[in-house]
C-alpha cells in the first residue's frame, strides 16, 4: 500500500477518483505521460485496493475506495503517534543526559 502511495502521480490519480468516477483515458489526459503509463499507475492503485475499475462499453472507469483510504489514513495516524512518542522519549533522554553533564561540570 505504501508503494502505491509513494508516487506523486498515483496520489493525484487517487485524489481525482475519490471525488468521482473517471475513465482511465480521461485521467491520462491530465498527465504528461502515455496512456499506458497512466494505466500502469491505475493498476498499482487497484492492486493496493485503493481504487476499483469497471467497464462501461469500451471505457474502463475508475473510482476510489473511500474505506480503504480511511484505513490507510488511520494506519498512518498510528505510525505518526508512534514516532512522535519515540521522538519525545529521545528528547527527554537527551535533556536528562544534558542535565547530568551540566551537574557533573558544576561539581
Amino acid at each position: 500500500m505504501f508503494h502505491a502511495l509513494a508516487d506523486r502521480t498515483r496520489r493525484d490519480i487517487l485524489r481525482r477518483v475519490l471525488v468521482g468516477e473517471h475513465s482511465v483515458s480521461a485521467l491520462a489526459a491530465n498527465y504528461d505521460m502515455s496512456f499506458a503509463a497512466v494505466q500502469k499507475h491505475v493498476a498499482v492503485l487497484e492492486r493496493a485496493g485503493l481504487l476499483t475499475k469497471r467497464r462501461k462499453g469500451r471505457e474502463q472507469l475508475a473510482h476510489g475506495e473511500v474505506e480503504a483510504v480511511r484505513s490507510v489514513a488511520s494506519m498512518l495516524a498510528e505510525l505518526e503517534d508512534l514516532w512522535r512518542g519515540r521522538i519525545a522519549r529521545m528528547d527527554e533522554l537527551l535533556e536528562a543526559l544534558e542535565s547530568a553533564h551540566t551537574t557533573e561540570n558544576q561539581e
